[in-house]
């Protein structure tokens, strides 16, 4: 039949539009004010896109909201980016959002993703470079408005977490013209400031161009050569800046990196409890398998293991002492022998020994001074001999000196 004649449902004429135009419109942006806007009670947002000459009905749904970065309202100027639909049930187009950002930001987003893409490839980003946050710093600080909400969060957090915990406030302007090269000046001036151990750098939620200066070139490399350890905290959970990038680690808001500093001692106390526990549990159970193991050997058994070790070393043992008796009586015996020799030897030049064979020892009977020569008893000199039995007094009547050459002939 001649499609001119067919009579369509409106099912499908319906249908065909639809395939028509979802085929047609894939990805698109458009531009526009948004009006009529209507969360739904499941999360969806429901709202118009409108110009001065034309209305479009939009829908994004709740798995795409946590990419937004700020409030959507009547008559806030947008642009989104996303594909057409056809509601069948209502025979109306609609555009699907996929992303939403607020009339302007778009330029805003670019720049900032070639700057993010530029330093990336320069090494700024690099995980390999990142300092590790210390578990317990004593002393760290805060570059933020000294005014803004962020310090009061972070303060807030420290005392409730670490009373004694030392707060440096390094006082910086978050947003405006002049704020980034005062960040970037404060991040240097902190490497000087004695004892600092952190550095957090943030601010609270703001929109896209409010949080700027924490994506601004200079205050990202002054963040990348940061001596200290940093944490970036810039804006809400959907906010993000270079800086988190940069920094040694990055938290969602200023109060999460004030958590991630300073854990709290009730946590640090349970977890010291916990680890005790497990040390103990794990120590009962080395001893009971070590009692498992001993309770294996009954006092036979050990005594049969160790027999041979004990025999062994008793039998070593009585070696050992038969040797040192065999030792000890060998040197007795020689050193018997020679104190017989040497009782020899001085019995036969004792005197009394001497004096038996017939020998006499002769002495003045004046001064008893003993006579080895002739010399020294001229005649008519009284001398003593002393034999081996009793002694003999006599004169001297002759004497006859020794010849010196009789004797050498």
């Amino acid at each position: 039949m001649n499609d001119l004649f067919k009579v369509y449902t409106v099912t499908e004429i319906t249908r065909a539009i639809k395939d028509q135009l979802e085929s047609r419109f894939t990805a698109l942006e458009v531009e526009g004010e948004i009006s009529n806007f209507r969360p739904s009670s499941t999360g969806h947002y429901y709202f118009t896109l409108k110009d001065q000459g034309a209305m479009l009905s939009a829908v994004m749904f709740k798995n795409r909201l946590g990419a937004l970065r700020f409030i959507p309202a009547d008559g806030k100027q947008v642009r989104v980016t996303g594909r057409l639909s056809l509601y069948e049930q209502r025979g109306s187009y609609q555009i699907i959002c996929e992303s939403m950002v607020q009339a302007g930001q778009g330029e805003i987003l670019a720049m900032l993703e070639e700057r993010k893409r530029r330093l990336a490839l320069e090494g700024l980003f690099d995980s390999t470079g990142k300092k590790p946050i210390p578990r317990f710093p004593r002393k760290i600080g805060v570059i933020t408005s000294p005014t803004g909400a962020a310090l009061k969060d972070i303060l807030r957090v420290t005392r409730r977490r670490s009373p004694g915990m030392d707060i440096v406030v390094i006082p910086a302007p978050v947003q405006g013209a002049d704020a980034a090269p005062r960040i970037a000046a404060q991040i240097k001036a902190a490497e000087g400031v004695p004892g600092l151990e952190l550095l957090i750098i943030g601010r609270g939620g703001g929109s896209l161009e409010d949080l700027l200066p924490f994506s601004d070139e200079e205050v990202v490399r002054a963040v990348a050569a940061c001596p200290l350890p940093t944490i970036s905290a810039v804006g809400h959970e959907i906010d993000s800046a270079l800086t988190d990038y940069a920094a040694d680690a990055a938290a969602p808001t200023p109060s999460a990196a004030a958590e991630m500093a300073c854990p709290p001692r009730e946590e640090l106390a349970l977890r010291v409890g916990e680890t005790a526990r497990r040390m103990e549990g794990d120590i009962r159970k080395r001893i009971e398998k070590i009692h498992l193991l001993v309770n294996r050997f009954q006092l036979r058994e050990w005594e049969r293991l160790f027999a041979p070790l004990r025999q062994n070393r008793m039998q070593r043992v009585d070696d050992a002492r038969e040797d040192l008796f065999r030792g000890m009586e060998n040197l007795i015996r020689r050193r018997r022998h020679t104190v017989e020799i040497h009782r020899a030897v001085l019995e036969a030049g004792s005197p009394d020994k001497i004096l038996s064979r017939g020998f006499a020892l002769l002495r003045r009977e004046d001064s008893e001074a003993l006579i080895t020569q002739a010399e020294e008893a001229p005649r008519g000199t009284r001398i003593r001999a002393q034999l081996k039995s009793g002694t003999l007094t006599a004169t001297v009547d002759d004497n006859e000196p020794k010849n010196p050459g009789k004797d050498e002939k």
